[in-house]
């Protein structure tokens, strides 16, 4: 596949946890978001979009516009630091303490595969893990970047200039995706901490 990069989404208010910083509680001993950044070490580059005292050395930092301006708005403020010839970018939550350098190569090798498919299909935009229950588990996920990038400008148009609150699911409107059910051993890399109860379950699994 070559090179790709990182996006990690890391600005969520976290309101359900009370407003903590919380990509920055720990899972195993290291911050969620340090962990999310392990498993794509080797992308170039890595981009952590949000708030942040500390992060591992050659990771770039950037803050939405306007903070806290939600997911989309973070998308494209992390894609605006990525070379123009950049292909590929891993768009994932900075609270995905369980992801795998072994999942995001499967996604890759998804992408890849379909892409040499060939045929009269259109190539896929991306692929994603779905849960058990069918759903996308779109800030876990490979795309490419053009496509991205052309979701940002339609609906930069769309909404008057301003991204601010927009959803994924708009982002992605139109693209073809390729959807990955979880096949590997160990806990799903796409659970997401969104309470205090999913940081103690992943917790245990990190053990």
């Amino acid at each position: 596949m070559g090179t790709y990069a990182a996006v990690v989404l890391a600005g969520g208010a976290a309101r359900r946890m009370g407003g903590v910083d919380k990509p920055a509680l720990p899972v195993g001993g290291r911050p969620m978001r340090d962990r999310v950044l392990a498993a794509v070490s080797d992308a170039t580059p890595r981009v952590l979009v949000g708030p942040a005292d500390a992060v591992p050395a050659g990771v770039r930092v950037i803050r939405e516009e306007p903070p806290g301006g939600g997911p989309v708005a973070a998308a494209a403020a992390g894609l605006a630091l990525l070379d123009p010839d950049t292909a590929l970018v891993a768009l994932l939550a900075a609270d995905l303490p369980l992801l795998t350098r072994s999942a995001i190569e499967e996604l890759l090798g998804h992408v890849a595969e379909e892409a040499a498919a060939g045929g009269g299909e259109r190539r896929p935009d991306g692929a994603c893990f779905v849960d058990g229950d069918g759903r996308r588990q779109s800030l876990c996920g490979v795309w490419r970047v053009a496509a991205l990038r052309a979701g940002l400008d339609r609906l930069t148009v769309e909404r008057g200039g301003s991204l601010s609150g927009a959803p994924v699911r708009a982002l992605l409107a139109g693209l073809v995706v390729r959807e990955v059910p979880w096949s590997g051993e160990g806990p799903p890399p796409w659970f997401d901490c969104d309470t205090d109860e999913d940081v103690r379950r992943a917790e245990e699994w990190a053990r």
